[in-house]
């Protein structure tokens, strides 16, 4: 992969990054998403730490998947 190539490559994922930031910044279009069993919240008194752990993991499985098969039905 040459360099135009690669810069190409960034753009596309610079852009899909913001473009589902941007979505999500107007409220999460699934409702559980943060809210599995596993992920991690603490409340306390002027002091809220929140870690999805659950759900970092099934967003890394459908993100995998499909990375997966758009390189498989690629060629």
């Amino acid at each position: 992969m040459g360099a135009p190539e690669l810069g190409k490559a960034l753009l596309v994922l610079g852009l899909a990054i913001a473009a589902v930031g941007a979505f999500l910044a107007w409220g999460p279009p699934l409702p559980w998403l943060g809210r599995l069993p596993g992920d991690v919240r603490i409340e306390r008194p002027g002091f809220t730490f929140h870690f999805p752990v659950a759900t970092s993991i099934v967003v890394s499985l459908v993100l995998t998947l499909l990375l997966w098969l758009i390189s498989r039905f690629r060629g």
